[in-house]
């Protein structure tokens, strides 16, 4: 039987920041010293503090490396992902717009 670690939503998120931020730091073969780290978690807890404050109130799971690790890349899939809807939706107030103004004055 496997036993999973149980931690508020605001737990996780800290412990996803602390492990994205390592992760960081090694790949950019960056040197930061604990003040500098401790100082980086809280601006993202001031960032968030909205969002943490709601995390608190939920019981979940601790997150995986693999969560982790794609959460950048959902972020980039959400921003593309809005930027299609935006043009599609554009297009699609361009088709309404010309096929009224074909009806309206009579059209050619």
């Amino acid at each position: 039987m496997t036993i999973v670690a149980r931690m508020t939503g605001r737990e996780a998120l800290l412990s996803a920041f602390d492990r994205l931020f390592d992760a960081a730091a090694k790949k950019l073969n960056v040197a930061c010293t604990p003040e500098e780290r401790t100082e980086a978690k809280e601006q993202f807890a001031s960032r968030f503090d909205a969002a943490l404050e709601v995390a608190k109130g939920v019981q979940v799971a601790a997150l995986p490396e693999e969560v982790i690790a794609s959460i950048p890349l959902a972020q980039q899939t959400h921003e593309m992902l809005r930027a299609v809807a935006f043009r599609q939706a554009e297009q699609r107030l361009l088709e309404h717009m010309a096929g009224q103004a074909d009806t309206r004055y009579g059209g050619n």
